[in-house]
């Protein structure tokens, strides 16, 4: 038996990356009964059949785990945007920022395309909010040492919507990585989906990083639910405000006396931030505590 970390996943087989060497595993029955599926980002344990095939045997414990992208054990989402064809909605950064802060994970904001326009708006509100945010162009190579710098010694995702341009910095980032890029509809805004599945890429000896299919602008509100009373504090720009309100339970939308918005009326806090909490506090005030749970498992 073996330990490794599996690297990608398609139609029920898995690669795992072995001291030996990597493995093509399928993984046991138990996992299908027990209604866990084993994540690229994994570490497991296998077992090397003497066909040269192998078995996953146990999936370990796991830092953290997501939906979409399905990996696991993931330091830093990096979200890759753009502010021309795909111009990315600002929201779906907000929405995917808190779902790393629930699950401890880092978010960094790669804006793309910067040849084309500098994305200037979302690069100074994500700063402000005390993101991470580096300026990239893979048509030019602006940004790429910034970005490996920023991955090194991590396992992180790419993940945006579809033509933002995650596989053409990955193929910037890894020479010789070759991965299928496509044109942007200019009539319909929106990339196709060239990556059909998540795989890990070694960028240096201990950072990898995973390309993953692109979503739709809809398919962000398909995430698994926070509930409401959690959500400022998965705002980090907030932090220093929550506790200034007048009332101590304070949700930060009609009160009185709510540092909050007072701190978004006088221009320190972002205001697109806010309002995606409030858009967020209300996709999550439908919920009810049990359907919350069941939704988290």
């Amino acid at each position: 038996m073996t330990e490794g970390i599996i690297i990608k996943a398609l139609s029920g087989f898995y690669t795992v990356r072995t001291p030996e060497g990597d493995l093509t595993c399928k993984a046991r029955g138990k996992f299908r009964l027990d209604g866990t599926s084993p994540l690229v980002g994994d570490r497991v344990t296998c077992i090397r059949d003497k066909d040269g095939s192998g078995r996953i045997e146990r999936v370990l414990p796991r830092r953290n785990w997501f939906i979409r992208p399905a990996v696991a054990n993931i330091d830093a989402l990096v979200f890759v945007a753009a502010n021309v064809n795909p111009v990315t909605d600002p929201f779906l950064v907000d929405r995917v920022s808190v779902i790393a802060a629930e699950a401890d994970c880092a978010l960094i904001l790669c804006v793309n395309k910067t040849d084309l326009d500098l994305g200037t708006k979302l690069r100074r509100d994500f700063s402000r909010a005390g993101f991470p945010v580096i300026a990239t162009s893979a048509e030019t190579g602006e940004g790429i040492d910034a970005l490996r710098e920023a991955l090194r010694g991590k396992i992180c995702a790419f993940t945006g919507n579809s033509g933002v341009g995650k596989s053409s910095l990955l193929n910037r980032l890894i020479p010789g990585a070759a991965l299928p890029t496509a044109e942007v509809s200019e009539k319909l805004g929106r990339g196709k989906h060239t990556t059909r599945h998540v795989e890990l890429f070694r960028l240096g000896e201990d950072s990898y990083v995973a390309d993953t299919p692109g979503f739709a602008s809809f398919e962000i509100e398909m995430m698994k639910p926070i509930a409401k009373e959690k959500l400022q504090f998965d705002f980090p720009d907030f932090a220093d405000y929550i506790n200034k309100c007048r009332f101590p339970d304070c949700s930060h939308r009609k009160e009185p006396g709510c540092a909050v918005r007072e701190a978004v009326e006088a221009g320190v806090l972002v205001e697109s931030r806010y309002r995606s909490y409030l858009r967020l506090y209300e996709q999550s005030a439908q919920f009810k505590d049990w359907e919350l749970k069941e939704k988290s498992t």
